[in-house]
C-alpha cells in the first residue's frame, strides 16, 4: 500500500471529488463578491452562500441560517465567542481536556479581569458533569467545552452540561471542530448556546472556512469591524447577524467548497459516517491489544470516542514513530501535544507527546489493517 492518510484529526485528505470539482467550477464560473453588488456573478455567489448556510443549519437543527456566521476556522470562532462575551469579573468554566483555541483566548483574558476554573477530566479523558457543576460560581458567565477531544477522541456529555448550565443560567459553548459531519449536533436537543465549528475537517471542506452560531438573544463583542455591504452610512457595526461577525470579502472560494462538503455529508448521512467510523475504531483497538509495546489511550468502547487514537511505545518516541511510519511505509499521522497540552497533562503523556492516528470516513479497514501490520513491524 502505497500511502495511508492518517491525519484527518488535522485536516481531511482526500476530500470528496465534488468539493474539487466545485471549488473549481466557482473559481471559473462564478468568482463574484457576495453582497457587494448587483451583477449576476455577485448575485450567484450571495445565493451560494446563502444556501450553504441552510446546508448547515439543515445539518446542526438551527432554526435560522441567518444565525450561522462564516469565519476562517474554529479557532477564530472560539476567539468571536470567548472574547466577545465576556467582560471584566466574569468567570468561565472549562475542561481539562480543551485545545489551546480554548486556553490561550482565557489565559488572555485574564488580563481584563476574567478569571476561569478547569474541571479536572478522568485520565480517558471523560468528564463528570458533576465535577463541572461545583465549579460554577455566581459570577460565571459561560462554560467551553470540547464536543470531542482531539487528542483522545472521547465524546463530552454536552447535552448534561448544558441542562446544568441552564439552571445556573449560564450559556455554553461547544467546540465541534472535531464533530461537526461525524456526530449528530442538534442544538435545541443538545442546549447549545454557542457552536464553533471548521469546514477542513469532517466536514470535507477545504481550509480557511468554518463558522461560529449564536442562538438567539446572544450578542458579542466583534473582534473585526468593516465593511459588511449592508447599513453602508452608519459608522457603527451592524448588530443583526451574520453581518455584526462578517466583516470583509468572505472566501467564497471556501465557502463553495465547504457546502459540497456537506452536501456530502448529508447524503452519506451522518448515522452511515458514525457506524463506519466505529468500525474502524474497533478494529484498530482489536487489534492494538496484540501488539506489544505499544500503549493508547482514550475510552475503551469505541462508540464513546470519535476517531482519534493517541499511542505512546515503550522503546520509541512518537515522533520517530511518525518519522518511521512516513519514511518506510507511507503512512501520515501527527506526533507531539496537538496543541492541547492540558489534555496530554491529563492522560500522561505531557512528557513525550503521542502518536495520533485520525480515521475519516474515507479511510478503510484495509488501511486500518495495514496500519497495524506497520506498527507491529516498528515495535519489533
Amino acid at each position: 500500500m502505497s500511502s495511508v492518510y492518517l491525519d484527518n484529526a488535522a485536516t481531511t485528505y482526500p476530500k470528496p471529488e465534488q468539493v474539487y470539482r466545485e471549488m473549481d467550477r466557482f473559481m471559473r464560473e462564478v468568482g463574484g463578491s457576495a453582497g457587494r453588488s448587483a451583477h449576476n456573478r455577485a448575485l450567484d455567489t450571495g445565493r451560494m452562500v446563502y444556501e450553504t448556510r441552510g446546508a448547515l443549519a439543515e445539518l446542526f437543527k438551527i432554526p435560522d441560517p441567518l444565525r450561522i456566521a462564516f469565519t476562517k476556522n474554529a479557532t477564530e470562532s472560539l476567539n468571536i465567542a470567548i472574547l466577545g462575551l465576556l467582560k471584566p469579573g466574569d468567570h468561565v468554566v472549562t475542561s481539562s481536556m480543551e485545545h489551546n483555541s480554548v486556553m490561550r483566548p482565557l489565559e488572555a483574558a485574564r488580563a481584563a479581569g476574567i478569571s476561569y476554573s478547569t474541571v479536572q477530566c478522568e485520565p480517558d479523558g471523560r468528564l463528570d458533569p458533576a465535577a463541572l457543576e461545583k465549579e460554577i460560581r455566581p459570577e460565571t458567565a459561560l462554560i467551553v467545552l470540547t464536543h470531542a477531544s482531539n487528542v483522545t477522541g472521547t465524546i463530552m456529555p454536552v447535552a448534561e452540561v448544558s441542562a446544568i448550565a441552564h439552571e445556573r443560567g449560564v450559556p455554553i459553548l461547544v467546540d465541534a471542530a472535531q464533530t461537526a459531519g461525524r456526530l449528530q449536533i442538534d442544538i435545541d436537543a443538545q442546549g447549545i448556546d454557542i457552536l464553533a465549528f471548521t469546514g477542513h475537517k469532517e466536514l470535507f471542506g477545504p481550509q480557511g472556512v468554518g463558522g461560529i452560531f449564536l442562538r438567539e438573544g446572544i450578542t458579542l463583542r466583534p473582534l473585526m469591524y468593516g465593511g459588511t455591504g449592508s447599513h453602508s452610512t452608519l459608522l457603527e457595526q451592524p448588530r443583526e447577524m451574520p453581518d455584526a461577525l462578517e466583516s470583509g470579502t468572505l472566501n467564497a472560494f471556501g465557502i463553495a467548497g465547504l457546502a459540497a462538503g456537506v452536501g456530502f455529508v448529508s447524503a452519506e448521512g451522518i448515522e452511515a459516517i458514525r457506524e463506519h467510523e466505529v468500525e474502524l475504531l474497533e478494529r484498530v483497538l482489536e487489534g492494538l491489544e496484540r501488539i506489544q509495546g505499544i500503549t493508547d489511550y482514550g475510552p475503551r468502547d469505541a462508540r464513546d470516542r470519535v476517531g482519534i487514537v493517541p499511542l505512546t511505545f515503550d522503546r520509541l518516541s512518537p515522533v520517530d514513530a511518525a518519522r518511521m511510519l512516513d519514511e518506510q511505509y507511507g503512512i501520515a499521522c501527527r506526533a507531539g501535544l496537538h496543541c492541547a497540552p492540558a489534555a496530554h497533562e491529563t492522560i500522561g503523556t505531557i512528557e513525550s507527546g503521542a502518536l495520533r492516528v485520525g480515521f475519516s470516513y474515507l479511510n478503510t479497514a484495509e488501511e486500518v489493517d495495514y496500519l497495524l501490520e506497520c506498527l507491529s513491524e516498528i515495535t519489533r
